[in-house]
């Protein structure tokens, strides 16, 4: 019997920006340790990600030991920011909710604003603990998220990848495909299932860390961005509303909540739990 295998895992330092790989994570239990603990905002306070402004997928951030982050972009001279001294929080708009984060040194603001051409602001979630609560209708009282979009993990398999670049090269625009796992932006990568075998899990355990399959990921214009160019194309949304459908949700790999903490490497073992 093939176990599956976990290939591949990602960070994102700031939401929305290039994803890092890295060989090996530590599991708060609001996610990945350094991921999407820092948001672009604008002027109002809204946050700006690539479904605004898809050149931000051009923008590279890495994680500083200390928990800041250096930027930097095509064209522009990297810029390090260091994590906010303790302060007042101000309200931000993620998806029509507030949620209360540390603005960053305004030096990290006219970097940005210089570089997308309107004003921006880079803030900082100072506690993920208690911050921003999960959705209860997927979520235990009191488990909480980073600025992730609504869980602390995405996992994504190969196999179900493979699966949908075949029916893209079947499709409207086979010429947009085969496409490439960062479209999807997971923070692990499963290989050694059958395609789609992720639907029916329930739990799973990654190495040694636990955790519950919270529901599948409705997927949104994001995936049509190609990385590297910032370009958008028509796949794999076409692709996904005709084959990957549940009401008004475009489905494509699983939201995960951690049980526990700890540690997972590429090469972990996945065991399905239930």
């Amino acid at each position: 019997m093939v176990i599956p295998v976990l290939t591949a895992l990602r960070i994102h330092p700031v939401k929305s920006l290039t994803a890092v790989a890295v060989d090996e994570a530590v599991v708060d239990l609001w996610g990945l340790r350094g991921d999407r603990r820092w948001m672009l905002v604008d002027g109002s306070g809204k946050a700006v990600t690539q479904r605004q402004e898809p050149r931000v997928a051009l923008v590279r951030a890495e994680a500083l030991p200390d928990g800041g982050v250096l930027v930097s972009a095509p064209g522009c001279e990297p810029l390090a920011v260091k994590v906010p001294a303790p302060s007042a929080t101000v309200p931000a708009d993620l998806f029509r909710r507030t949620v209360e984060v540390v603005e960053a040194d305004p030096a990290a603001h006219a970097w940005f604003s210089a570089l997308l051409g309107t004003e921006i602001r880079l803030v900082h979630l100072d506690e993920p603990s208690h911050r921003r609560l999960i959705d209860p209708e997927y979520a235990r009282p009191g488990e909480t998220v980073s600025l992730a979009d609504g869980f602390p993990l995405l996992l994504t398999s190969s196999a179900s990848l493979d699966a949908l670049n075949g029916l893209v090269a079947q499709g409207d625009h086979p010429e947009e495909g085969p496409l490439p796992m960062d479209r999807f932006r997971p923070n692990v990568v499963v290989d050694g299932t059958a395609p789609w075998a992720e639907d029916d899990w329930k739990r799973v355990a990654i190495g040694d860390v636990p955790f519950r399959v919270a529901k599948p990921c409705g997927r949104c214009v994001v995936t049509t961005t190609d990385q590297r160019t910032a370009e958008r194309g028509k796949e794999p949304l076409r692709t996904l509303a005709r084959h990957r459908r549940s009401g008004a949700h475009l489905l494509f790999g699983q939201n995960l909540i951690p049980d526990a903490t700890g540690v997972i490497r590429v090469g972990d073992p996945v065991r399905v739990l239930d």
